[in-house]
Parts: C-alpha cells; sequence; structure tokens
C-alpha cells in the first residue's frame, strides 16, 4: 500500500482526504531535520510539504523508495530539484490554489504604499491627527509593469485594470497577440519597460536569471517616484539597492511580502519611511490554505494510484489516458534501450530516435525518457526511470535528439533507435503489433521482425543453406530450447550475402556454448542479450 508523509501543517481538508482515499497511508511528521528527515522519507512513497521542511540533496540521496514530492503551495525553493531528478523522484506545486489570495496581496500592498495606510494608522496609536503628512497617490491613471504573466501575473493586471491603470508587461513565453487580449503592452525586456512605470510587481520565480533582477543599474532607469512590490520570492529585488534607491531618492516606496532570507525580523527596510512590509502572507488565507492543501493531497494520491502527473516542475505532464494510449510504445522504447544497451559496443557519444507515422503526432517526450531509462538500466547503481534518465546521460556529456516524420514507411507506427559510439552505430527499429506487443522490425542495416522478450542470441551469418540449422541442433544437443525464431536479410539484400537470425530461448547459452557457436562456419558473430519477459511492465508503469 503506498505510504505518503506529510512534512508541514496542512489545513485539516487535506487530512480528511487522505483519511478518505481508499488504499493509501498516511502519516503526519512535521519538524523534521538532518537523519531524521531522511530516514522517514525512506519509508515514503509520496511526501506533502510546505516551506518550512527543507529537502535537500542529503537527505534525498540515496532514497529508492520515495517516488513524488508535492508542494502545498508554489514555490518550490525549499526542494532541491535536480537533487530530486537524480533520483527519479517528480515534483509537483499547486499553482492555482493560492493565485487569487496572492493576487489580491499584491493589490492590498500596492494600495496601502500608495495610500500611506500604515504609518497613518501608527500616527492615530500614537494620539496624532495628522492628514498633511500622509498625502497619497492614486491608482487610477498610472502605469503598472508586471514581470511575469502567469496566473498570478495576469490576476493582478485584471485588478489593476479595474482600477484604471495602463498595463506593461513582460514574459518571454506570451505572446503579443496573448497579451493585446489582456489588454497588456508588452515589452521586449524588463530594462524597456522600467522608464515608463509609476508601479513595478514582479510575479517570477526565483531562478539564476531572476535573482537581483532589480538591482542598482535597473533602479537608475526608473522614473522619480516609482514604487516596486513584491508578492513572489524573495531575492528578485535587490534588498540592498532598494533601501540605497529610497535613501537617494530614486524611488518613493517599497512592498514586499517576501524576502531573500527567511523568517526576516531585521531590514534596514523596515525602520525607512515609504515602505509597508508583511511576513510571507500571500497565500495566508484560509480560503488558499483549504485550496492547496486539497489540491495537494489530490496531486500525490492521484499520481500514486493512476500515475497521473500534474503541475510537475521537472517532467512531462503525464495523464492517465496519454499513459494509456502510449502505454504499448512506453514499453516498447523502454525494451529497445535496454536492447541497444547490450548490443553496442564502446562508450555512447549520442542518441537520435526518430519517430514514423501515427506515433509521431504524440507526446513522444515521454518515449526518449523511456528509451533512456533502458539505456541506464544497467549502467548504474541508483534508480533510474523517466523523470531523471535524459539529466543522467546529458551529465554524462551525452547528446539526445529527436526526429519526427509523420510517413507511416512499412508500419502504421514505429520508431528507430541510433546509437553512436567511440567504435561506431548501432541501430534498432520498433513497432508495436496490436495494443502490447512490442517488435524488433530493423537491426543495423537488417530487416527482420522478432519477439523483443526475454533470453535473445543474435546470430549474423553467411546466407547459406543449412546455418540454422546446424544452430537449431547445438542448442538441443545443450539442452537449451527455442521459443520462436525470426530471420531477416539487409534492406538491399542479393541472396548469398549476409544475414541475421534471432532465437528467443527458454534459458541464456553459456558462454562457452555460445563460443562454439560462434566459431561454427559461416558465423560471424553471435551475442546474447537478456529483456524483461513478454507483459513485464517497465517499474515506473
Amino acid at each position: 500500500m503506498p505510504k505518503i508523509i506529510v512534512l508541514d501543517n496542512i489545513a485539516q481538508e487535506g487530512l480528511d482526504l487522505l483519511e478518505q482515499s481508499a488504499g493509501i497511508e498516511y502519516v503526519v511528521q512535521t519538524g523534521l531535520k538532518g537523519e531524521e528527515l531522511k530516514a522517514a522519507l525512506q519509508q515514503a512513497d509520496g511526501a506533502i510539504c510546505r516551506s518550512g521542511v527543507t529537502l535537500s540533496e542529503d537527505v534525498l540521496e540515496g532514497n529508492t523508495r520515495l517516488k513524488v514530492i508535492v508542494r502545498a503551495g508554489v514555490g518550490t525553493d525549499n526542494i532541491d530539484k535536480p537533487a530530486a531528478t537524480r533520483q527519479g523522484i517528480i515534483v509537483m506545486n499547486t499553482p492555482t490554489g493560492n493565485t487569487l489570495s496572492t493576487a489580491e496581496h499584491a493589490m492590498t500592498l500596492m494600495l496601502a504604499l500608495s495610500r500611506n495606510v500604515a504609518p497613518a494608522f501608527q500616527s492615530l496609536r500614537e494620539g496624532r491627527w495628522d492628514r498633511k503628512a500622509y498625502m497619497g497617490s492614486q491608482l487610477s491613471g498610472k502605469t503598472l509593469g508586471v514581470v511575469g504573466l502567469g496566473r498570478i501575473g495576469q490576476e493582478v493586471a485584471k485588478r489593476a485594470q479595474a482600477f484604471q491603470m495602463d498595463m506593461l508587461g513582460y514574459d518571454p513565453f506570451l505572446t503579443s497577440e496573448q497579451a493585446s487580449k489582456l489588454g497588456i503592452e508588452l515589452c521586449e525586456t524588463v530594462d524597456e519597460m522600467l522608464p515608463r512605470v509609476d508601479y513595478l510587481s514582479v510575479h517570477t520565480p526565483l531562478t539564476p536569471q531572476t535573482k537581483g533582477l532589480i538591482g542598482p543599474s535597473q533602479l537608475s532607469l526608473l522614473k522619480p517616484g516609482a514604487r516596486l512590490i513584491n508578492c513572489a520570492r524573495g531575492g528578485i529585488y535587490d534588498e540592498a539597492a532598494l533601501a540605497q534607491g529610497l535613501d537617494d531618492g530614486v524611488i518613493a516606496g517599497v512592498a514586499l511580502d517576501v524576502f531573500e532570507s527567511e523568517p526576516c525580523t531585521d531590514s534596514p527596510l523596515f525602520q525607512k519611511a515609504g515602505v509597508i512590509c508583511t511576513p510571507h502572507l500571500g497565500a495566508s488565507t484560509e480560503e488558499a490554505q483549504t485550496q492547496v492543501a486539497v489540491e495537494a493531497v489530490e496531486l500525490a494520491v492521484n499520481f500514486l494510484t493512476t500515475g497521473a502527473v500534474r503541475h510537475a516542475v521537472n517532467v512531462a505532464a503525464i495523464d492517465p489516458k496519454t499513459l494509456e494510449s502510449l502505454a504499448g510504445y512506453l514499453e516498447l522504447s523502454y525494451r529497445m534501450g535496454i536492447f541497444l544497451d547490450q548490443w553496442d559496443e564502446g562508450g555512447v557519444q549520442s542518441v537520435k530516435i526518430e519517430y514514423r507515422g501515427q506515433v509521431a503526432e504524440q507526446d513522444t517526450k515521454l518515449l526518449t525518457a523511456s528509451v533512456c531509462a533502458g539505456l541506464l538500466k544497467e549502467a548504474l547503481d541508483e534508480s533510474v526511470n523517466i523523470v531523471n534518465s535524459q539529466m543522467l546521460l546529458k551529465e554524462r556529456g551525452i547528446e539526445i535528439s529527436e526526429v519526427h516524420s509523420s510517413e507511416m514507411g512499412a508500419f502504421a507506427s514505429s520508431m528507430t533507435v541510433t546509437l553512436t559510439t567511440d567504435k561506431g552505430t548501432y541501430t534498432a527499429g520498433g513497432t508495436v503489433f496490436g495494443n502490447n506487443m512490442p517488435r524488433l522490425i530493423r537491426l543495423d542495416d537488417m530487416r527482420l521482425e522478432s519477439y523483443l522478450d526475454g533470453n535473445m542470441l543474435i546470430f549474423v551469418h553467411d546466407d547459406l543453406p543449412g546455418i540454422i540449422g546446424h544452430m537449431g541442433t547445438t542448442l538441443g544437443t545443450r539442452n537449451i530450447n527455442i521459443a520462436q525464431m525470426s530471420v531477416g536479410r539487409p534492406l538491399d539484400a542479393q541472396p548469398g550475402g549476409r544475414a541475421i537470425g534471432v532465437l528467443n530461448l527458454d534459458s541464456i547459452p553459456s558462454s562457452e556454448a555460445t563460443s562454439d557457436l560462434a566459431s561454427q562456419e559461416g558465423i560471424k558473430s553471435v551475442k546474447s542479450i537478456e529483456l524483461p519477459s513478454a507483459g513485464e511492465k517497465p517499474p515506473w508503469m
């Protein structure tokens, strides 16, 4: 029975849903660190967390059981995603659950900053009534620049437009046509936007590209009196530069809900005029906490029971229908990877996968990852699956490429995998008969049709009478039974040239038997290959 560990406090509605999930065991263990956390994760198939726990490389290292981590929230900075990917662990988040709450909080800070709400209230607390000291600025007619036009950025834009603000935006993954539909003028760069904005709000993840996105040089581009808001991730704004910008009068105000280091209780910004800050409250509404808890549980349970992947941050999304439609080719691609790992010689330099016919119209990223998982199955001690296989190959300097062709060729769908090594090029082609019968249809330049399972003996030979019979006789004398047999010739073959034979055996010949077969007249090469049994699925399906 799959087991889920809940590592941070989540809304009761999420725990209730776990309790109601048939076939799922769960445990709540909060406040774990170090070796205690590492040991607990090794006893679970899935983990649900918020931002309280840190899932670093050292606590994930060596974990062969954990399959999925779900963050009840958007940010995954507390999860070492490369380490998780390397371990074959899918990382998902819940990007929709706190969208509205965060967008509303960004507007709250923008309004509070513009109307001096916090210092004005503080003056009343101190017994002063000083209306002139807190002259504000209205939003209507001002220009808001939004960096990052995903779900939250778009919701902020909608609310700002209700206040009759003009909108500028920057997002490298949003087309100008879509931006126009949203009523946003798209800028090509952030720097291009800055001289025109009265307010700037960022809604991007924290990445090497966005860290310090707004620093001293960017502040110098802003018009005097601009105000900056951040309800996304700490570190996108250079906080020291913001403090200096306030001192120099370059900017009029700063509103932060997030900080580069959290919890943050001591910042030079806190004591400056024109600043309002909150302790990471963007998603802190009852509605948001309920939604992200329920969504996180649904993601974890659905993955562990059906294989469905949604909102993953380190692997392509996989829904049950896609898995079902590609099941035969996922099995084929995995077997072809295992096969080529044993067929080739030398160190692999590149992997090229060609998809033809109907399968070329599918999401072949999963199939490519499946080939890579098969290639690495016996090569590494660590667990390899469709999550981490491509990363592991690329870390070793191996190039991976795909080619697609809608032309069907001899089959409605087929795929060909070519490995280039330091000793040559090795190619295998395959297709699926029916829904779930993988077949080998090409090996290097040879055409054939062979079962792709169990114990295989492959021999290249002169295309002359008697050779195949002699192979059968030799195996029979050693009490090795032939289950299936296939023969083939090169694509441009002429009688009397080379040919290939593939035997599916009930047992693998000994090295002595293989040497005996290879020494026979007319036999050019003999190789044994071990594949999963017929019907045996990849471990991650």
